[in-house]
C-alpha cells in the first residue's frame, strides 16, 4: 500500500479523533475508558505544540495513522527529551506505516536538538512494547499499576531512545 507522510493539518482532526477512538473503545493503547469527543483533537494540537505531529495518508487523502511528539516537561532542562505517541487504523497496521512515522518523527527530533525519546505504554498494551524494542527502545522503567481501566489495572512501561 502507498502512502504518504505529512504534517496534520486541522482538516485531519476527525480522522484522527477516528483513529484514536477506535483504541479507546477496544483496546489499552489509549487511556481513556469512554470515546473522546472531535473537540479532543484540539488536545493533541495543544500537546504537541512546537513538535512535529505527522499523518499517514493514501493515494486519495485519507488518514491512516498519526504519530506526534511532545514535551516530557515544558522545564527547561529537560528540552533534549520528547515523547512518543502514534497510532495507525486498525486495518492498516504491519503495513510499515508505523515505522516511516517513527522514522520522520525521529529525524525531526534530532533538527531540534532532542536526544532521547520517551514512550509511556499500557502493560497490557504487548504489541506496543513488542514494536518499540524492534525500533531499539529499551525499558528504562515501570509504574506499576498506576493505571485502572475497565476495572483492570495495568503499569505504564517507559521505554527510552537515545537518538
Amino acid at each position: 500500500m502507498n502512502f504518504t507522510i505529512a504534517p496534520v493539518s486541522k482538516e485531519d482532526g476527525n480522522a484522527v479523533i477516528d483513529i484514536f477512538n477506535h483504541y479507546v473503545q477496544s483496546s489499552f493503547a489509549a487511556y481513556p475508558e469512554d470515546l473522546v469527543p472531535y473537540q479532543f483533537f484540539s488536545f493533541f494540537l495543544n500537546m504537541a505544540e512546537g513538535y512535529p505531529f505527522l499523518v499517514a495518508r493514501d493515494d486519495e487523502g485519507m488518514v491512516l495513522g498519526f504519530a506526534l511528539l511532545r514535551a516530557h516537561s515544558r522545564v527547561p532542562v529537560f528540552s533534549r527529551t520528547a515523547e512518543i505517541t502514534c497510532f495507525i487504523a486498525a486495518e492498516h497496521t504491519g503495513r510499515g506505516m508505523g515505522k516511516a512515522l517513527q522514522d520522520r518523527l525521529l529525524a525531526q527530533a534530532r533538527e531540534k536538538g532532542i536526544t532521547s525519546i520517551l514512550a509511556g505504554i499500557s502493560s497490557l498494551n504487548s504489541a506496543s512494547i513488542a514494536f518499540h524494542k524492534k525500533r531499539g527502545f529499551q525499558e528504562c522503567g515501570r509504574f506499576q499499576k498506576i493505571g485502572r481501566k475497565w476495572g483492570q489495572d495495568f503499569d505504564v512501561v517507559w521505554m527510552q531512545k537515545m537518538i
